[in-house]
């Protein structure tokens, strides 16, 4: 009888901390998911202000000395950064993720994208009005 030979399948190893590097599609990927960790940080910055502000005027005030700090500012600045490269991405990915059919035709991929760029556009100004800047 002959010998039977077992065959192991190829097996590429892939770096576990490097895999996104090959790739730009990947680099970009990775960072729009950092983007998050900054999103999530700003966020709870937020609900500590409003926790503050139900605390009474003196920790609201300090609170909002705490933000004058120059620490303060310079990660409220990269957090804008990052929220607006982590919306610009989701905002171009949006005609993949939600197409809009019409029977056989499809909504062009610019005209999905520019509706949610026009309404980021009109809500910023909408809040900017209301927080009386205009």
């Amino acid at each position: 009888m002959a010998e039977q030979v077992v065959r192991r399948p190829f097996v590429r190893e892939v770096s576990k901390t490097r895999w996104f590097l090959r790739h730009p599609r990947y680099m970009r990927y990775m960072a729009r998911e950092v983007t998050c960790i900054f999103i999530a940080v700003y966020t709870v910055i937020l609900i500590v202000g409003i926790a503050r502000l139900g605390q009474g005027p003196d920790a609201y005030h300090g609170f909002l000395q705490a933000l004058r700090s120059p620490l303060s500012i310079a990660f409220h600045l990269l957090a804008l950064v990052f929220s607006v490269y982590h919306s610009a991405t989701w905002f171009n990915l949006a005609p993949k993720a939600m197409p809009v059919r019409f029977g056989e035709s499809a909504l062009p991929h610019a005209a999905i994208a520019g509706a949610h760029y026009v309404g980021w556009v009109l809500l910023s100004l909408a809040i900017l009005w209301f927080a009386g800047v205009f």
